[in-house]
């Protein structure tokens, strides 16, 4: 089964180093740019994972009030700071609380000294507002970076149909902006602009012309796709994919060291504009959250505060995913909503207030660039001038229904197709594949006009009410004059021709949009979901729009039409519907609702319909949570095993911790130190024939009582200090970690003393708490590890691994029995 070659995949001793010594384009494009399991990490693999000597692991945590007054002056207990200590290796989990601890100790420290001199109380005032100015320089480098990003994507989009000769850095709008050459019915067209064509061929119409457009069209594609796998490739293989499930998993306390370097992000800004240029079926504002969460990462290791505790530099990195959405929708209060309800794993009331600032400095940096040159932070911002009715309820719910099934079979079908890749050989050539998918993506967008535009353009023309200024077939009706006014103000009327061919054109663009968005998230290049997913939405949503506008005139006598819909007036709005349709699929997809809702009517300015967007995103959830809970950033988490316990998630079932715990019954006992009568041989013996990354202490073999629990790391960083300087530590040296040494012959060998390197208050349950409890206990606090104990005496250990593969055991025994049902 998918799980069980899951699990298996990690349990190599070996795992680790197969990831850090990568080779294959798999092993460095595969997944976030690695492929990574739960089984690998330092925390999930206490007993039975993979250490290097040369391993930063930290010191781990000790449970309720005792925990964290010896978490507190776990430091001031050293006689020298140990190097390394209070850090963390790659692909390890952080101890949240202790974090916490470390920086209420700073904290208390600051404010002791602020008193003694105008030094100390400048220092706390730096201190004090140093959250305020991260988040600050972090707003306004999303917010210029999203900036370029936008114009460089719209003028390389446009590269590919022609260039504008009197200013090449004009896109085809600006270009055009100066012309009086330009007709209401072609407004595109002014001499400045030529297409590929004309400056080849010397012609603009003919066969000739439209193959030398279909052929660079083709071209332009194909090279951008190229370049932007190539550089993905070459200089940063996390840059790949939207970043959000990496994201999630990061701010839940997984280390991916590089992931929010500036190589990524330098790379994935440059490889983002490439990708959006080639017209793949992709969106840039997944990757925005990414670009935006490498900022808050840079701009964090310039305050120590922020530098030297990973717990607060993940509420950093909250602000900038809220950033990062305000950026890419033109949406501040969506950005908070976002990361408060999809991204983040910990938010504190003063991470609301950093993030709302963050989200409000990118938007102020981003309307002042203006990239659209409509004075809006999006492209598609609309207003509509006619109300919704009530009968509109039921449409409305038939398009959450359809992004909620959208959403189950895109989920479905894009994880079995990143499965297939991880196992097939196809998965070995991302470059042949991204050039492949983009091949086909723009010889089959070319002839349609609806897929050949970029789809931000789309999007914005699906949501557009029809008016007098309006030029676009999906606005030819038969009450079309000529003459000044040449659409009415309305489009209440029957359909012409060009309606119905836009019919046929747009239903064909959505067969299309879902059959590649399918193959193209997850390809390695920078590829969002929201996009392709409110386009998809969108489509459908006019499609049922023109379709009830159609019904309401020819049938405004039906008892629905007759009480709102008078003859000749407004009724339906089509642009209404296809905003309805982009929230519902988007819904359907990510299962967000809320954070959704606001982006939504923030992108749009349709504040007035916020009950039908409401409605239609929870009938999606609703839906799509019929044939399965996980969004597709959650199944691309698990796809990619991810040590990430989902907050959303109940655990409903009746098991208890010694049905999960290490070692079971038919295992090896478990490895443990005794506080006061092992040698510094035998100590080194366990370290070097286990591969464990840490011990509980007991008492002694016979009582077993627990005392504490200490990490391999600290204990092999302590024995090589111990012995570069203090003299007279032998192999024959006895080892303690009481407070006092025992009692020993006068001609013994000087003791070592490893006490402050021993957590005396681990996390510890019992054998018969419910799983459910411990489960909210690792969620909760972030933990990596609890005993086990039975009346004081020690029984075993819970790591997070241990309750990944509980979670996804029960899931397998549960999902046939639904199936048999």
């Amino acid at each position: 089964m998918e799980s069980e070659q899951l699990f298996s995949r990690g349990l190599g001793r070996n795992s680790y180093n197969s990831i850090t010594s990568a080779s294959s384009d798999e092993e460095l494009l595969d997944g976030a740019g690695v492929i990574m399991d739960f089984h690998t990490t330092e925390d999930d693999s206490l007993l039975d994972g993979d250490t290097s000597p040369g391993s930063n692991y930290t010191m781990s945590n000790g449970g309720g009030g005792a925990g964290a007054s010896s978490s507190t002056h776990l430091l001031d207990l050293l006689e020298e700071p140990i190097p390394g200590v209070g850090t963390y290796d790659d692909f390890h989990t952080i101890d949240w609380v202790r974090e916490k601890c470390k920086d209420r100790e700073r904290h208390r420290k600051i404010n002791s000294k602020k008193k003694e001199s105008a030094w100390e109380f400048s220092k706390s005032l730096c201190d004090a507002w140093s959250g305020w100015l991260v988040v600050t320089l972090t707003g306004l480098a999303s917010g210029a970076l999203a900036g370029v990003i936008d114009i460089a994507a719209d003028w390389l989009n446009d590269l590919k149909e022609g260039v504008c000769l009197s200013a090449m850095w004009f896109n085809h709008e600006q270009c055009c902006w100066d012309s009086n050459e330009t007709t209401f019915a072609e407004r595109d067209k002014c001499p400045q602009w030529k297409t590929w064509a004309e400056l080849i061929l010397g012609q603009a119409e003919g066969p000739g012309s439209y193959i030398m457009n279909y052929f660079m069209f083709t071209f332009w594609a194909l090279s951008f796709a190229f370049l932007a796998v190539s550089l993905v490739k070459v200089f940063a293989p996390y840059a790949c994919g939207s970043g959000i499930p990496e994201i999630k998993t990061i701010l839940s306390g997984f280390i991916i060291r590089g992931y929010l370097g500036k190589w990524t992000l330098m790379i994935k800004t440059i490889t983002l504009v490439l990708a959006v240029a080639s017209g793949l079926s992709l969106g840039k504002e997944g990757p925005l959250v990414h670009v935006a969460c490498c900022c808050g990462n840079i701009f964090s290791y310039l305050f120590p505060k922020y530098s030297k505790n990973e717990a607060k530099k993940r509420e950093v990195l909250s602000a900038a995913s809220a950033a990062g959405v305000s950026v890419a929708f033109g949406a501040p209060i969506g950005g908070v909503l976002f990361s408060l309800e999809e991204v983040s794993y910990y938010f504190p009331l003063k991470t609301l207030w950093r993030s709302f600032f963050a989200a409000l400095v990118a938007a102020f940096v981003l309307r002042s660039i203006n990239p659209f040159g409509n004075s809006r932070l999006v492209l598609f911002y609309v207003e509509y001038h006619t109300p919704w009715y009530l009968f509109e309820l039921f449409p409305f719910i038939l398009l959450g229904v359809f992004g909620g099934l959208w959403g189950a079979f895109f989920i479905r079908a894009n994880i079995a197709w990143c499965r297939r890749r991880k196992s097939t050989r196809f998965g070995k050539y991302p470059v042949l594949e991204v050039i492949t998918v983009a091949a086909i993506t723009a010889i089959v967008a070319f002839p349609n006009p609806y897929t050949r535009q970029n789809t931000s353009e789309l999007i914005k023309e699906l949501f557009t009410d029809c008016g007098p200024l309006e030029s676009s077939q999906l606005c030819q009706y038969r009450s079309q004059m000529n003459g000044s006014q040449a659409f009415p103000a309305g489009s209440d009327a029957a359909a012409a021709p060009g309606v119905y061919t836009a019919m046929w054109q747009l239903s064909l663009a959505l067969i299309f949009k879902i059959i590649m968005t399918i193959f193209t998230f997850g390809l390695k290049v920078p590829s969002g979901l929201f996009i392709p997913s409110m386009a998809i939405g969108a489509i459908a949503g006019r499609i049922v729009g023109i379709a009830v506008e159609q019904l309401a005139y020819y049938h405004h006598d039906w008892f629905l039409f007759r009480e709102w819909c008078e003859v000749g007036a407004d009724c339906i709005t089509p642009g209404l519907y296809a905003m309805v349709g982009a929230a519902a699929c988007l819904g359907g997809v990510t299962r967000m609702t809320v954070s959704l809702v606001v982006i939504v009517f923030e992108l749009t300015g349709g504040l007035e319909y916020i009950v039908p967007l409401m409605a239609a995103v929870m009938t999606s959830k609703w839906v799509g949570d019929a044939f399965g809970r996980e969004g597709i950033y959650e199944a691309h988490i698990r796809l990619n095993g991810y040590p990430f316990l989902d907050a959303k998630e109940e655990f409903t079932h009746t098991t208890l911790a010694r049905d999960v715990m290490r070692p079971r019954r038919n295992d090896l006992p478990l490895s443990v130190l005794t506080q006061d009568d092992m040698t510094l041989a035998e100590l080194q013996n366990i370290i070097s024939q286990t591969s464990y990354n840490g011990f509980p202490v007991i008492v002694s073999k016979e009582s077993e009582r627990l005392v504490g629990f200490a990490l391999r790391r600290d204990i092999t960083i302590a024995i090589e200090n111990s012995r570069r300087k203090q003299e007279g530590i032998v192999l024959n040296s006895r080892v303690y970690f009481t407070q006092h040494a025992p009692t020993l012959p006068a001609d013994s060998p000087r003791p070592l003393k490893l006490r402050s390197i021993l957590d005396m208050s681990p996390f510890t349950v019992t054998d018969h708490t419910p799983m459910e409890i411990v489960v909210d206990i690792f969620r909760k606090l972030g933990l990596r590890q609890c005993l086990v104990t039975h009346n004081g005496i020690l029984l075993g250990i819970i790591t997070k691994k241990n309750i990944l593969e509980h979670l996804e055991e029960l899931k397998q025994h549960v999902e046939p029995l639904i199936d048999d049902i």
